[in-house]
């Protein structure tokens, strides 16, 4: 079990992290389950790479949990080409402004709109699990978020934000979202990892079950939907469902924007009264006029 309080050592930068020592160890590790997968990761094979003793290793990461923390921060600052990232840039601490502000991200959807920069953030994030499939065996509710994870997140926040939703409704997008990715991502490093341990294509074994779909014709709506080419040509998993997830995320800020009700008398926006029932009037002003109004007219 990882001490959280010395990863967020590590992570944040509290302990020293100067020398050959943290980030040369985080990148044989990220190395290693590049190219063999987080089960190879171990303090004995990273120290035999790194030409040290397993003792030596110790002395600057407490153990397994808190490099894995190490390792899956430190590839979260990677930019498209694959190096760390620039603070300020888009894969750093902000999507290239200053104040983090993404240009074009209100819910009018002018200058590419939040959709266009949600859709490319899940985009990123699902290419640096293709990167590195060994993320999605790293999962862990509980494991410290570094500076490069937080900042990610934090540019999906700012997307979302910008469209006016509500705080709660704006977290739960964004996690609505990153769900879907690292979901999609767990889907494809198992059939990856299935594809590496048989040498079989995921295609090929699927291709070679007929034993299965000689069963399969007593099933109506599958029967109808093989005869009329559904499986022909699939579409692609990933994109397929990024798009529904954020026509959900369109439909809810559409009915919000709707739910939205000016004051009868000026106009201006209106907030719910007790119980959130809707109030007519933004004023006791406004209230006042709308009454001597209606007084007028049947005085």
């Amino acid at each position: 079990m990882a001490d959280p309080e010395r990863s967020t050592e590590l992570l944040w930068g509290v302990g020293s992290r100067r020398g050959l020592s943290l980030d040369s160890i985080v990148r044989a590790a990220v190395e290693l389950a590049d190219a063999e997968g987080l089960a190879a990761v171990s303090m004995r094979r990273l120290a035999d790479r790194l030409g040290f003793t397993t003792m030596a290793l110790y002395r600057h990461i407490p153990g397994k949990s808190e490099l894995l923390a190490l390792m899956c921060d430190a590839v979260h600052g990677e930019n498209h080409g694959g190096g760390p990232a620039e603070p300020g840039t888009e894969d750093g601490t902000g999507p290239g402004t200053e104040d983090g502000a993404v240009p074009g991200a209100g819910p009018d959807g002018e200058g590419g709109g939040w959709r266009d920069a949600l859709a490319a953030w899940a985009r990123e994030a699902m290419a640096l699990h293709r990167r590195h499939a060994w993320l999605a065996e790293s999962d862990d509710a509980r494991q410290v978020p570094g500076p490069n994870i937080v900042a990610r997140y934090d540019r999906g926040l700012g997307i979302v934000a910008a469209t006016g939703l509500a705080p709660a409704q704006v977290v739960a997008s964004v996690d609505l979202v990153g769900g879907f990715v690292d979901s999609t991502a767990r889907q494809a490093a198992a059939a990856a990892r299935a594809e590496a341990r048989s040498g079989v294509s995921h295609e090929e074994w699927w291709g070679g079950r007929d034993s299965l779909y000689a069963h399969l014709d007593r099933y109506p709506a599958l029967t109808r939907l093989y005869r009329e080419s559904a499986y022909d040509a699939p579409l692609d998993p990933f994109e397929f469902g990024l798009q529904r997830v954020l026509d959900g995320v369109a439909a809810l800020i559409r009915d919000e924007s709707e739910d939205e009700k000016g004051c009868a008398v000026c106009g201006a926006p209106v907030e719910s009264g007790p119980a959130g029932r809707p109030r007519d009037y933004c004023s006791r002003a406004c209230r006042q006029r709308a009454y001597r109004m209606r007084k007028g007219r049947h005085g």
